[in-house]
Formats: C-alpha cells, structure tokens, sequence
C-alpha cells in the first residue's frame, strides 16, 4: 500500500482508537462543536444516515406503524412516575432549570427517551380494545450526560428512532418485540452488511423498566462488542405507573401491554469499524450515498468531460453516481474517494473512450477491472451485489474467527487477551457470576442469544449446573 495515500491516517493495528478518529474527521463524516462531547454530522455523514433512516423507516411503515413527534421537555414530575425507569436514566439527564431570566417552578428534563411523554399521551387516546394497538415511531434526537464520549459511538446528543407500542395482550407486545429486533437485523444485515447475533439482555444489562430487553449484537475489527439496537417488553409495569386502561370486549378494565425499540446513528460507528481498513471507510453499496464516483482522466482533452457526464447520466438509471470535474489531480481524487468508502470508483480518459470501455476500481478489494461500454450498466449493478454480499461475508468470516469458547474463568480471560472477541460460555444464571466476570475480565454478557448452544454443562464463573449460553465481550 501507498502510505503516501493515507498519510493522515493512522494504521489500524497501530492504534485502532486514533484511526477511527482519523477516519470519521478526515472522511468528513464529523466535525466538532464547542460543545464537549457534541457532533456536527456533516453532509457527507449525514446522508449515511439519511440512507440508512429510510431503510429502516420504510419498514417500520411497511409492519403498519405511523410516525409522530414528542415534545423536547419532559416535567420533572412525569419521569418520577416510573421508579425503575427514573433510577437508570438519573445519572444522564440534562436539566433545565430557568426560562430566559425566570426560575422554572418545575424543573424540566431534556429528553434521554420519551417513554413517559408516549405514556402520558396513550393514557389520554386509549380507552377501549377498538383502539388498540397502538403502533408509533418517533424520529428524534436525545441527550444523554456520557462522561466519556467519541463521535457516534457516544455523543451528549444523538440521532434515532423510538418505537413505543401498546397492545391488548402480552403475546401481542412479545411478536411485537421480536418483529421490530428482526427488522433491525434486517437492516444491519441487508442494507450496512453488518452480521448480528440476536439474543436477550440478562436482568442486570435490560433496559430501566423493561420486563424483557432484546438485543441485536455485532463485533467490531478490534474484536469488541457493539450493541445495535434494541428492543424491549414493558408488559404493564408502565401502564400501571401512568394508569393506561383499555375496557375489553367484556367491558371489563385491563392495562394495556407496552414495547419500545431505539436504533441510533452509533450504527454509522458500526459501519465504519467493521468495514473500515488503512486508506479509510468502506461503505456497503446499499448504504452508501454514493455508490460510483466517476474520474475522469485526462480531462482538459477534447471530449473527455462531456463523455463523462453522458456517462453519469446514463448509469444514474442503475446506481448513485457521481463526478469529480475539479482541477485536482487523479491520485488524489483517486485516495479521497477510498478514504470516503465509495463502492465503485469509475476511471475513463482518451484511449478508454478510443476503446469503448471503462476502469471499474472496487474499494473492497481495490481490484481494477475493465469493463466494454456495451456491458457496463449490467457489469456495475452484479458488480455493485458483489462488493455487498463480499463485505458481509468478510464481516462474518472476521467474526467466526475471533468467537471463542471458554468452560472456565481462566479460559475466558485468556481467551479475551490472546484473541478479543465473542466467548461463548455457559451461565448459571447468578448476578454474583455475571458480575465477578466483568471484574475479573472487563466482559460484560452480550446476549443470552436465541440460537443457544451446549458448550459445556457447568457455569464458566462458579462451576455450578448451567443450562443458559451467553455471548460475553468487552464492548464500547
């Protein structure tokens, strides 16, 4: 590799931190504000986001959802309703405490989540089982007091969907869980190329005031864990707090069963350590916002530039095309383009359109291949699935390598510092377990996943009988 290319970036196994800084600023996914801890997403990132959004929200529509906006503010009185709900969010609440010149007579918080705004508005438009369900989706941005943050992986403010759902049974609110954790999968799987292993949270990691938390589980390139996305069973422990009643087809009063499911723009910090190498971002087609950027070479010729355009308009029929007019150089056009991830780098100059053919440059592979006029719109969409289906199957091959299984203590901890990863260990079920683990590994439990496994019949802490695999990790 040119190291002159990606000189301002630092290489991975250098210092895998530094080079995921290096990546999302001189990507132009970021930039800082003066605001410890906040994100400006800039265009660039900004329409990943936007990609990745509509994705998900055409699915949330398609599986009969409506979208709707909740107040910024939440009265201090309302988030006390809910006593397990309040005691988790309590150490990352922002409040505001004056309006303009005025002492506030109630201190309001900034919204962290909005379960109890959506609480206190069905507790209002829900009375009988005609209404239900009742299936919403808000499109938001939250704040969240981190001590420690890093662009998208933890920011003081961030971008995401809040699903908040309320049915008439339990069975109900449970498809309803389940479906949503699918159609993130769904997405991280399809759309960013990103495997997941799909499970449910123990009782210490669940959401503050879930019966039940679900979790889509993914691993990062320095074989660390990233939770992305969730999706949690309230069964009535909300709608008892804010007495949110139905009458039945019996006429008799019961409290309706509630979900909610977030998936946040940390998915883009995802994308960028799973996929990510030397020269930059890696972006999947199906997410990128660009998917071939067109250089054209030799450009000041006669012919060249207006060839190109012809070119970007033709094949915008098949793909999200782009093109580099400027001055600047090819080499460099050629490494800001792999830096920023794009799929398909297409190449054409003088003899190119002498010979009726053009350069395809994959950014997986880096791989140059020249492909005839005649051919091209059909070359580019196999070669566009290619370069998709190819990503996900390096990001599941990179997973299956570093999960490991561990029947004791000290086989977790080597396994952990030899080779970070996934550990597949069985559990016993105990807190005290799940705790001395983290202690002694720094691993927390991932995810009791719902494809369990039989690696060994004694818990990997105490030796007891365990019958529960879990997926153990150290995570961001």
């Amino acid at each position: 590799m040119a190291k002159e290319f990606v000189k301002d970036i630092t290489a991975m196994d250098e210092d895998f931190a530094q080079w995921y800084t290096d990546v999302v600023t001189k990507a132009d996914l970021i930039d800082y504000s003066s605001v410890r801890g906040s994100m400006i997403i800039r265009p660039y990132g900004f329409a990943l986001w936007d990609n990745i959004k509509n994705e998900l929200d055409r699915r949330i529509k398609e599986t009969g959802h409506e979208n709707v906006y909740m107040p910024l503010f939440i009265p201090e009185s309302l988030l006390q309703k809910e006593k397990d709900h309040v005691e988790g969010f309590a150490p990352e609440v922002a409040w505001v405490t004056h309006g303009g010149s005025e002492e506030l007579a109630e201190r309001l918080v900034v919204r962290p989540t909005s379960e109890v705004l959506f609480c206190e508005h069905y507790k209002n438009i829900i009375h009988s089982y005609r209404d239900l369900p009742k299936l919403y989706n808000q499109w938001a941005n939250v704040v969240r007091w981190e001590k420690t943050t890093r662009p998208f992986l933890r920011t003081l403010e961030f971008l995401w969907q809040e699903g908040h759902t309320a049915h008439a049974t339990d069975e109900d609110a449970m498809e309803e869980t389940i479906k949503m954790l699918n159609v993130y999968a769904e997405v991280l799987e399809g759309i960013l190329a990103i495997p997941v292993v799909k499970g449910q949270k123990t009782e210490k990691e669940k959401f503050a005031g879930a019966k039940a938390t679900f979790t889509v589980e993914s691993l990062m390139h320095d074989g660390k864990a990233l939770q992305s996305g969730t999706s949690h069973h309230f069964g009535t422990g909300f709608a008892e707090a804010f007495g949110i009643q139905y009458t039945d087809k019996e006429g008799k009063l019961q409290y309706v069963h509630q979900t909610s499911w977030g998936f946040t723009t940390r998915v883009i910090g995802a994308l960028i350590m799973v996929h990510g190498d030397d020269r930059g971002l890696v972006i999947p087609p199906k997410a990128a916002p660009t998917q071939v950027m067109i250089v054209p070479i030799a450009q000041h010729k006669e012919g060249v530039l207006d060839f190109a355009y012809e070119l970007k308009n033709s094949l915008g029929k098949v793909a999200r095309v782009d093109i580099d007019a400027s001055d600047k150089k090819p080499g460099w056009k050629f490494n800001e383009y792999e830096m920023k991830g794009i799929p398909v780098r297409l190449e054409v100059g003088p003899k190119d359109i002498e010979n009726k053919q053009v350069v395809l440059v994959r950014r997986d592979t880096l791989e140059k291949i020249v492909v005839s006029m005649d051919q091209l719109e059909e070359k580019l969409v196999a070669l566009l699935e290619e370069i998709q289906s190819n990503l996900y199957n390096k990001a599941l091959k990179h997973r299956e390598e570093r999960t490991s299984v561990a029947t004791t203590l000290a086989e977790l901890k080597e396994s952990l510092e030899a080779k970070p990863g996934f550990i597949k260990a069985m559990w016993c079920g105990e807190l005290a377990c799940e705790e001395k683990i983290k202690e002694d590994t720094g691993a927390t439990s991932r995810c009791i996943p719902f494809e369990q496994e039989k690696v060994s019949d004694k818990c990997v802490c105490c030796g007891k009988d365990a019958d529960q695999m879990v997926y153990w990790a150290k995570a961001y």
